[in-house]
């Protein structure tokens, strides 16, 4: 391998077979400098470290490694309603954790709720709809702006209460 000092270029360049690590982008090589390993891991083998049941209702979402000003924390995203689940294995899932790392890797869980996208994304009342005739619904729906698409079922809906 050498090194070529490219004078059109601002960096030097590299002839030759590189290593994988030289070919990332500045930002990607630091995330994996702070986090990369344990959270990959993690993310890797939860149903082994969390099992069955709890693998269904969570994920690991980050992983702050411990400094000066804190411990080490795992940021747990949990479906809302089984957070006490969650709490009572919590000292099971840090001792699968340290054991599967063979250090301790994790000193405190975090939790975050958030809704199940099965909720989220209810069905609306589409009433709206049925107010207008047939023949005017179809082009009311192919109007592309919503705010016209909307009037227009508002007024539909004044002719019809008279």
């Amino acid at each position: 391998m050498q090194f070529k000092n490219n004078t059109k270029q601002r960096f030097k360049t590299i002839q030759g077979l590189r290593s994988f690590k030289d070919t990332l982008p500045k930002n990607i090589k630091k995330i994996i400098k702070k986090k990369g390993h344990i959270f990959s891991e993690t993310l890797n083998n939860w149903k082994y470290i969390v099992g069955d049941d709890l693998f269904q209702i969570c994920y690991p979402k980050s992983f702050k490694n411990s400094n000066k000003f804190g411990v080490s924390t795992l940021q747990i995203m949990v479906k809302r309603g089984h957070e006490i689940d969650l709490e009572y294995s919590k000292k099971i899932i840090m001792d699968k954790m340290n054991s599967f790392f063979g250090y301790a890797v994790v000193e405190k869980l975090k939790f975050i709720s958030f809704d199940d996208a099965q909720t989220k994304f209810k069905k609306l009342d589409t009433n709206e709809n049925h107010v207008t005739n047939i023949k005017y619904a179809d082009r009311i729906n192919s109007i592309k702006n919503d705010k016209i698409k909307k009037s227009l079922l508002e007024l539909t809906k004044l002719f019809k209460q008279r």
